[in-house]
């Protein structure tokens, strides 16, 4: 199979129609045709159910258009990455971090990764994770480091660190009071929570005190981590956020959250289906070799 024949291929199964096929592909239709009947003898199989206006994929052409797409992807991967090493490896990566951990993490990636390829620059973006997503959908960013759990549906991933769930309060809270720098997770039961404004982390807050036959009393939702210490500080609420959040302030206690602990993970993500600049692809590979 030569990956002009597949291009036609993928072309015509996006399609689902020879003549608009044949319009974007600028040719006729006849060698069209004649190249895709090639390629069924070629694999001994139809790829096409020919009605009178449209095509329809067989089960044998699903499986050949997902593997042509993967093909077709990688040799463009390929010839980008052999054109960028002629030239040397340039371009800009675009990556979101959520507040946290994932500054400090990226930023060991971020100078190894600098000084194996001076000429790339760095475009970074800052949120929380529903925010990041939503930045990739929309094409602003190519990459993210979010927080779990992401849609394993629409999003690669990997993980890349966790830190541990903590509670901040006022230190005029008697919790506040109690020996060590720890907290049991039912000794919050019955404060009133301020918790990241993410869906997705707030169900699982709602899932860890289910498990300890509790209901959390969620007071309030918020993503900038200077707007929770304040709350915090007041004595309005028990604050719970991963413990990079803490910010130096006398008037609040952190606690890390035991009894069961809880950690939230990091991971590094970006969409599936869309594919890359070398650069960007590289960046990848490189985060991957190093953790």
């Amino acid at each position: 199979m030569e990956l002009r024949t597949l291009y036609y291929f993928v072309t015509i199964a996006e399609e689902l129609n020879i003549t608009r096929a044949a319009e974007k592909l600028c040719m006729s239709q006849p060698p069209l045709s004649n190249q895709i009947h090639a390629l069924e003898s070629e694999l001994d199989t139809v790829l096409f159910i020919r009605g009178k206006r449209h095509l329809q994929l067989t089960d044998s052409g699903k499986l050949l258009y997902r593997h042509a797409k993967e093909i077709l992807h990688l040799a463009d991967k390929a010839a980008n990455e052999i054109r960028s090493m002629g030239k040397g490896m340039n371009g800009t990566v675009s990556i979101g971090l959520v507040e946290g951990s994932a500054p400090n993490i990226a930023a060991e990636w971020i100078s190894s990764f600098s000084a194996k390829y001076p000429e790339i620059t760095f475009r970074i973006t800052d949120g929380n994770s529903d925010e990041l997503i939503e930045k990739m959908r929309s094409g602003l960013i190519s990459l993210a480091v979010i927080t779990a759990p992401c849609d394993q549906t629409l999003l690669n991933s990997f993980r890349v660190g966790q830190e541990k769930m903590t509670a901040f309060m006022s230190a005029e809270n008697p919790l506040s009071a109690l020996p060590g720098n720890t907290i049991r997770l039912s000794d919050i039961k019955d404060q009133p929570l301020i918790v990241p404004s993410r869906d997705a982390i707030t169900d699982m807050i709602y899932k860890w005190f289910r498990e300890i036959g509790a209901e959390p009393k969620i007071l309030c939702k918020m993503d900038n981590y200077l707007d929770v210490a304040a709350l915090a500080g007041r004595n309005i609420g028990v604050s719970l956020f991963p413990k990079t959040s803490y910010v130096l302030n006398p008037q609040i206690v952190a606690k890390e959250v035991v009894e069961p602990a809880r950690n939230i993970e990091y991971l590094f993500v970006w969409l599936k289906g869309k594919p890359l600049p070398a650069a960007e692809e590289a960046f990848i590979d490189h985060v991957k070799d190093h953790l």
